[in-house]
C-alpha cells in the first residue's frame, strides 16, 4: 500500500491543493473539468443531477450526477460579459454579439441576406457639456493643439476628462444624464419615427405601414464620466429584414430625421434640492453611412469607411466593457445587509445600525476608493442624489459606481437580427451532435432528440476554484494567451 505524501513542507496552499488532488482522486476529470471552463475566473459550482430519458422504451438514455465528479461538484461558467471580471466569458459575449450585429449588417444566421442592400448608419449620440473640461485637440495634419489650460496633453495624460474648474462644473446634472440617458434613447427613437414622417411629408400610420426602423447600440464611456452611444440603424421594409424598404426611404432621409431626433428628445427633471434639469442629446453627433460588405481592395480612401465587419466589431467591443474607461470601480459600493439604507431591522422591527458598514451604507468608504478626484465626485454626487426622495426609484446608490448610468450596455430592436439566446441554442445543438457522434463511435444506437425527456434538479453551491483547481486554470489561461499571440504573429494557423 503507498503511503500518502506528506505535505506538511508545502508552503503554497494552491501547491498543496493540486497534490492532493493528483492523489487522492481522478485528476484527469479534475483537469478536463477546468479546460472545459476555457479559462473562466469565477465558475459556478453546482450539485444536482439531470437524466433524458425516451419515454417509448423507458430507456435512461443520457444521465449525469455532480456526486459522480471527483470533488461532487459541477463547475460551469460564470457568463459575466465583463472583461473586466471574467475576460474568458466575456470572450464568448463579444463573439455573439459581434455574430448579431454582422447579421443585421450583412445577412446570415436567419437574416437574409439582401439586407445589405438596406440603407444603414452608424450613428454617434453623444451628451452635452456640464462645464469644460481637458481635452487633447488636434489640427487638420492629426498634431495637437494646446487645450484651454494651456498644455498640449499626451494621450495617456491622466487628467484628460477632468474638469478645468472643478468648482463650477455640474456634477449632478452629469450623474442625473448618465442615470437617464436609457431613458432620453428610448424617446430618441419615438422621435426618429416622428422625424422621418414629417421629413417625408405623410402620416405616422402611413409611414408605419410601410416602413420599419432596426436598430442596435451601445454604450460607451468617455474620459469625463459620461455615457455616449453608438448605434446601427437600418430601414426595412414592413415585414422587417425580409423585404426591402420603399424607394423613397434613402440614407440621407435617415440622416435628416437623426438630426431633428436628437434635437426634439429632451426630458425634464424636477428637484427641490437641485432645481430643474433640462435631459437632452449634446450637440456633437455623427451620422456616417456603413458600405456593404467590405470587401475590395483596401485603398486610402476606404481606411476610414464604416464597412459591415468594422462595425460589428467596433460595438462588440465595448458590449463587454463597463465603466472601467472612466477610471471608476466595477463593483457596487451599495453594502448587501442594509441595502445602502446604513440600518437593518431587528426583532422587534425598529432600525439599527448596520454592523457592516457601521451606518454608511457603504460596503467601502468612497473616500478611500482608487479613483480620480473627478470620479469620486460623481460617486458621491450619485450616493447622495439617490438618497433624496425625489430620485429614490432611480436607486442611484446602487448605480454609484457607474456613476449614475443604469441603462443596458447593449441593445437591439426586435427585429433587428438573431438573438443571443438564437447563437447560445446554436452552440447547445452543436455540443448534442457532438455527443451523439461519441455515441456512434461507441457502437451506441442514435438516439431521436426530439422525442426525448430530460428532468434535473440543481442546487447553488458557491462560486470560485478549489486552490489547486485555480492553478490549473492559471495554465489554461496562459496556453490560451499563447496561442492567441502566435496567431497574431502568423506562427500558427489562425
Amino acid at each position: 500500500m503507498r503511503r500518502p505524501l506528506d505535505l506538511r513542507h508545502v508552503v503554497s496552499p494552491g501547491l498543496r491543493d493540486l497534490i492532493e488532488l493528483a492523489n487522492t482522486h481522478d485528476f484527469d476529470r479534475v483537469t478536463e473539468q477546468v479546460r472545459n471552463l476555457r479559462g473562466c475566473t469565477r465558475p459556478i459550482n453546482l450539485h444536482g443531477w439531470t437524466v433524458t430519458t425516451d419515454p417509448a422504451t423507458k430507456e435512461v438514455v443520457r444521465s449525469y450526477h455532480s456526486e459522480d465528479e471527483p470533488s461532487g461538484r459541477l463547475l460551469t461558467t460564470c457568463g459575466n460579459r465583463r472583461a473586466s471580471r471574467c475576460p474568458a466569458c466575456s470572450r464568448v459575449y463579444a463573439a455573439d454579439t459581434y455574430h448579431l450585429i454582422k447579421a443585421g449588417l450583412s445577412g446570415g444566421k436567419n437574416v437574409a441576406e439582401t439586407v445589405r442592400d438596406h440603407p444603414r448608419a452608424f450613428v454617434t449620440l453623444t451628451a452635452p457639456s456640464f462645464g469644460p473640461v481637458h481635452n487633447r485637440k488636434t489640427d487638420g495634419t492629426g498634431k495637437s493643439r494646446a487645450c484651454a489650460c494651456g498644455q498640449s496633453h499626451a494621450e495617456d495624460a491622466p487628467e484628460l476628462g477632468t474638469p478645468l474648474n472643478p468648482a463650477t462644473y455640474d456634477y449632478a446634472g452629469a450623474v442625473l444624464w448618465n442615470a437617464h440617458a436609457g431613458q432620453l434613447w428610448a424617446r430618441f427613437t419615438t422621435y426618429l419615427r416622428r422625424a422621418l414622417a414629417e421629413h417625408l411629408g405623410m402620416t405616422q400610420k402611413a409611414l408605419n405601414a410601410a416602413l420599419r426602423i432596426s436598430f442596435a447600440k451601445v454604450a460607451e464611456y468617455q474620459k469625463r464620466g459620461l455615457v455616449h452611444f453608438h448605434a446601427v440603424i437600418r430601414f426595412d421594409g414592413p415585414d422587417g429584414h425580409t423585404t426591402p424598404p420603399p424607394a423613397w426611404a434613402t440614407f440621407d432621409a435617415l440622416s435628416t430625421a437623426v438630426g431633428l431626433a436628437v434635437e426634439r428628445a429632451r426630458l425634464i427633471v424636477e428637484s427641490d434640492a437641485i432645481g430643474e434639469r433640462d435631459i437632452a442629446w449634446g450637440r456633437r453627433f455623427k451620422v456616417d453611412p456603413i458600405t456593404a460588405l467590405g470587401d475590395g481592395e483596401l485603398t486610402d480612401a476606404r481606411v476610414a469607411e464604416y464597412t459591415d465587419a468594422k462595425v460589428a466589431g467596433y460595438i462588440a467591443k465595448y458590449a463587454t466593457k463597463n465603466a472601467e474607461g472612466a477610471g471608476t470601480v466595477d463593483r457596487t459600493l451599495m453594502c448587501r445587509p442594509c441595502a445602502g439604507r446604513g440600518y437593518v431591522r431587528g426583532p422587534s422591527r425598529l432600525p439599527n445600525r448596520c454592523a457592516d458598514c457601521h451606518g454608511t451604507g457603504q460596503a467601502e468608504p468612497i473616500k478611500a476608493l482608487p479613483v480620480q478626484q473627478h470620479v469620486r465626485q460623481m460617486i458621491r454626487t450619485a450616493w447622495d442624489l439617490g438618497h433624496l426622495p425625489e430620485f429614490a426609484e432611480l436607486k442611484l446608490w446602487k448605480w454609484a459606481h457607474m456613476l449614475g448610468f443604469r441603462g443596458h450596455f447593449s441593445s437591439k430592436s426586435r427585429a433587428y437580427s438573431t438573438t443571443l439566446g438564437a447563437l447560445r441554442d446554436v452552440r447547445r445543438a452543436w455540443r448534442i451532435a457532438q455527443a451523439e457522434a461519441a455515441r456512434a463511435r461507441a457502437g451506441l444506437p442514435a438516439t431521436d432528440e426530439t422525442t426525448l425527456v430530460t428532468t434535473s434538479s440543481w442546487t447553488y453551491l458557491s462560486s470560485g476554484y478549489r486552490p489547486g483547481e485555480e492553478l490549473l486554470a492559471a495554465q489554461v489561461r496562459h496556453d490560451i494567451a499563447h496561442t492567441q499571440r502566435l496567431k497574431q504573429e502568423g506562427l500558427v494557423p489562425a
